[in-house]
């Protein structure tokens, strides 16, 4: 049976948790989440880098990151077979699953044969938007939490926001968009998106970049009248306010 690389928690164990969804449509709904590493992008302001900034990586420079650190990989990355997989997810009682990251859909035939086990949880995938699921993966599907990366996370366009993947999601109805979002600059760049590439306005969740109570607050102070003028959504980051920035929650 295959496997899946997910990220350690602080024990080094892998990252699967039971909590409550911190963002997006279905924020405060009990769930569970399995954490996978590995991601295609590197955002400047990434609260999860441990899933793909090591030490050693082929990249030279490091993909850049505000922080400037780096991680071992040993300590911060670890495999786990399907089944192994699959029944800690199931110890942990939760109907609703959660599939996150880095980039979950790097690791699309494992996450197959993990939900093939699962079969009676309603699962959302978190993913930046620039790959899809194959059919075997995508019917197992129920929501998708895409969050394309915008001009201030360092990515370059032409790799973060790629037109016929944001086309795709935008006809599927269970996929919602998620900005994160630092200025007012940022909401100009989503709603050049949504005209571009004709994103459903009533699915667009802006959300602001910070991973302290004081940030998030303040910037939503002002993205409340953003939404209002756009016709946008707004999502908090529950499990900030909740537990900080911390692993497993």
């Amino acid at each position: 049976m295959a496997q899946l690389t997910l990220a350690t928690d602080d024990d080094g164990g892998p990252e699967i948790f039971a909590s409550v969804q911190g963002e997006g449509p279905s924020i405060g709904a009990p769930c569970t989440f399995i954490r996978l590493s590995r991601c295609n992008l590197a955002c400047m302001w990434c609260d999860t880098a441990y899933t793909w900034r090591f030490d050693g990586d082929a990249h030279n420079p490091p993909r850049a990151h505000r922080d400037d650190v780096t991680f071992d990989r040993k300590a911060n990355q670890v495999t786990l077979a399907v089944a192994d997989a699959a029944a800690r997810i199931e110890s942990l009682g939760q109907r609703r699953l959660i599939i996150t990251g880095g980039e979950p859909l790097l690791q699309t035939g494992p996450l197959a044969e993990l939900l093939e086990l699962l079969p009676d949880m309603t699962v959302e995938v978190e993913t930046n938007g620039t790959t899809t699921a194959p059919p075997r993966l995508d019917i197992r599907i129920d929501q998708y939490n895409v969050s394309p990366k915008l001009a201030h996370s360092g990515n370059a366009a032409e790799l973060a926001l790629i037109p016929e993947r944001l086309r795709s999601y935008a006809i599927d109805p269970r996929a919602v968009f998620k900005f994160v979002v630092a200025s007012e600059t940022d909401v100009v760049e989503v709603a050049e998106l949504v005209r571009a590439h004709a994103l459903p306005r009533e699915r667009i969740y802006l959300m602001p970049e910070g991973t302290d109570s004081e940030s998030l607050r303040t910037r939503e102070k002002w993205l409340t009248q953003s939404c209002l003028d756009h016709g946008f959504r707004l999502s908090d980051r529950l499990h900030i306010h909740l537990f900080g920035d911390t692993r497993g929650t």
